[in-house]
This record gives C-alpha cells, sequence and structure tokens, in this order.
C-alpha cells in the first residue's frame, strides 16, 4: 500500500517537472516566428499560402509513393520464396514486376520523370 502511494507521488513530480520544463522552454520558442511555423514543402510560410503548386513536384511525389509500395509489396514474396518454392507465387510476382516496369517507361516517356527542362 506504501510503495503504491509513494509510486504515485514520484509519478506526479516527474509530469509535473516535465510540464513545467516545456512551458519555459515553449516561451522561449514563441519570440522567433519563423522558426516555430510549420514547414511546408518549399513554401514560405511567412508569406500567402495561396501560391500555385508544382505539377511536377507533385507526380515526383506520387511516383515515389508507387515505388515505395512496390518495396513493401515484394519484399514478402522474397521471404516467402527463400522459404519454399511456389510456381505461382513466383509468375504473379513476375507480372506485377512487369506492370510496374511498362508503368515505368510510360512514366519516361511522358516526361514526368525530367526534373529539370
Amino acid at each position: 500500500m506504501l510503495s503504491s502511494i509513494w509510486g504515485s507521488v514520484i509519478a506526479l513530480v516527474l509530469a509535473s517537472v516535465v510540464m513545467t520544463l516545456g512551458w519555459i522552454l515553449a516561451k522561449r520558442a514563441l519570440s522567433d516566428r519563423e522558426k516555430s511555423s510549420p514547414f511546408e514543402c518549399g513554401f514560405d510560410p511567412i508569406k500567402s499560402a495561396r501560391l500555385p503548386f508544382s505539377l511536377r513536384f507533385f507526380l515526383l511525389a506520387i511516383i515515389f509513393l508507387i515505388f515505395d509500395v512496390e518495396i513493401v509489396l515484394l519484399l514478402p514474396v522474397l521471404s516467402s520464396m527463400m522459404s519454399s518454392f511456389s510456381m505461382n507465387l513466383m509468375i504473379a510476382s513476375f507480372i506485377f514486376l512487369i506492370i510496374l516496369i511498362v508503368g515505368l517507361f510510360h512514366e519516361w516517356n511522358e516526361g514526368s520523370l525530367d526534373w529539370a527542362q
């Protein structure tokens, strides 16, 4: 019973100390508006938020997400092929890779991968 009371007191004191330190440090950070503002992917947060967004940047981000998902989907296939060989799994992974490679060549021919023109 006594140890649980001491544990509660220590937790309360520790939480109070952490909250006080956060409050003191936050007061110091309020003086610099530019540092405390959120960073928005190359936009100046002090000026107007209605600046035109680069379509090329958006396309490059989408392509990155597609290939990131590709890696997430292919790593379990590789680990399952190491444990047991399955012809159906191999054919499905090759079809998936062919679709992705065709998509990559399409993006390349379309010019979405050319960042600087």
